[in-house]
């Protein structure tokens, strides 16, 4: 499988990064850890070897799974994680209030400062069993701390070495300008899909201009523009999407109007449709390499396929013609 170069480094991602997200199990309705472990097994034995992460994603139950999952073979992987999404103190930027794996209340909140992220970085660290990550990314902005301070505590892991990059997450231009005059940047994690394309009338120009890649998540909209969730599917007790405005009856609607009208496209390449949302991502500028989790190795079996074609300039224009005459309601 080829790779794409992290901006500003020597560090090759594969195109497909696997987004360990929802193997937390917190906001997804559980999660199964044997089933993860396979799914991360079986992306680095068919070449996606790169893993996103963060702390927060089960309250630092994704991370020991990923670091549980890669040992003895972490020359092999690019771990990328984050910080600034705390549950253990009140500082910062009230985020939410949520449960923890376990059903014990805690609130989130944002909080980007200088020692913090010194902290979260060396636990981190322990959690993924390493002694450096490729990638450390700021995971929300913080109204609290100067970005610039939060630039600085990445320029001292990096002079220690226990990171190798710097990155941000939702993160809109005008902080970007403040971060990239401390310490360069190498990417935006932002969310981008078919159906969310809100980042391309200012950040990828910017992104582009300025050598940061692109790391969009979400890239089949929770799971939508797999077709394989109906109008009307019933979720597990404790998943966030039934609330998302993409899946309320009138978008969701819409957003299967668009797959019927891809279908033949995916039919004829033999793809499954989550796999040409995949390679549509990756086609599109400043995107270094698309997030998509996965829960068993299945799922993730699926994922890869994703990097094994190019859509034409002839396929790229029938779909994006589909998706001018998409009317969401956001």
């Amino acid at each position: 499988m080829h790779t794409k170069q992290l901006p500003g480094t020597d560090i090759l991602l594969s195109p497909i990064t696997y987004g360990a997200f929802a193997i937390g199990g917190w906001f997804w309705g559980g999660a199964d850890e044997g089933e993860a472990i396979r799914a991360i097994e079986t992306a680095l034995d068919n070449g996606i070897t790169t893993i996103d992460t963060a702390p927060v994603y089960g309250m630092g139950h994704s991370e020991n799974v990923v670091g549980n999952t890669i040992k003895g073979k972490r020359s092999k992987v690019q771990l990328l994680t984050k910080f600034g999404m705390r549950w253990d103190v009140n500082t910062g930027d009230f985020a939410f209030d949520t449960n923890d794996n376990d059903g014990k209340p805690v609130k989130v909140y944002k909080f980007n400062g200088k020692q913090s992220v010194i902290e979260e970085c060396d636990r981190s660290l322990k959690r993924l069993q390493t002694d450096y990550i490729d990638l450390l990314q700021m995971h929300w902005p913080d109204s609290t701390t100067p970005i610039e301070e939060t630039m600085e505590a990445l320029q001292i892991l990096k002079d220690q070495g226990k990171i190798r990059a710097a990155g941000v997450c939702n993160c809109p231009v005008d902080l970007l300008k403040k971060a990239i005059a401390v310490l360069p940047v190498a990417t935006n994690q932002v969310g981008y899909s078919m159906v969310n394309r809100g980042i391309e009338k200012e950040l990828v120009p910017f992104c582009l201009e300025n050598g940061i890649g692109i790391l969009p998540h979400t890239s089949l909209q929770k799971g939508l523009l797999t077709g394989k969730i109906k109008p009307g599917h019933k979720f597990n007790d404790g998943d966030h999407r039934p609330n998302n405005v993409y899946f309320k009856e009138h978008n969701h609607s819409e957003i299967m109007k668009l797959l019927a009208s891809v279908q033949s496209i995916a039919d004829e390449r033999q793809v499954s449709l989550a796999q040409l949302a995949i390679n549509w991502t990756m086609q599109q500028p400043a995107i270094t390499s698309v997030l998509v989790g996965a829960r068993n190795a299945e799922q993730m079996l699926d994922n890869v396929k994703a990097a094994s074609f190019t859509l034409t300039p002839a396929e790229l224009a029938i779909i994006n013609a589909a998706l001018q005459q998409m009317d969401l309601k956001l």
